[in-house]
């Protein structure tokens, strides 16, 4: 990052309770930085839409996610950050993966709406950790 530019975070919204804390983490750290803050809620058809043509309709998909988005960022207090929200069709690791060129962090949940609980990091965090063009901020879950 340059001097003259603002810091940069990008934070995935997936719904889940861990993309609610990465959102307040990066809120908190973009009023800290004076940062821009870019909330990325990624959205995909399912895997299986076999039989489904005709029935299977995007717009609802992505409707979903911006409702899904809508709801988390009305959660956590915002004001005075400069935030922007973007729903984006693609994989969440992909989503967040692009986004990381043009970001100085990427924050994301430990784990979101996956299907294996236990792990201590999911497919998508796993992912954005591993290929990111920036640093990334894995926020926990200090529960467990």
């Amino acid at each position: 990052m340059a001097k003259d530019e603002q810091f940069r975070i990008a934070v995935g919204v997936d719904g889940s309770r861990l993309s609610e804390l990465a959102l307040a983490w990066a809120i908190t750290e973009g009023r800290l930085r004076r940062a821009t803050v870019r909330v990325l809620t990624a959205w995909q058809y399912p895997l299986v839409v076999a039989g489904m043509e005709g029935v299977l309709n995007d717009s609802n998909v992505e409707a979903a996610a911006r409702h899904t988005q809508a709801l988390v960022l009305g959660k956590v207090p915002h004001e005075g950050v400069d935030v922007t929200a973007e729903v984006v069709h693609g994989s969440g690791s992909a989503v967040l993966i692009d986004a990381s060129k043009q970001a100085d962090i990427v924050v994301i949940g430990s784990r979101g709406h996956g299907g294996f609980g236990g792990l201590l990091l999911g497919s998508v965090s796993t992912q954005v950790v591993h290929h990111a063009g920036c640093s990334v901020m894995v926020v926990r879950d200090r529960r467990h």
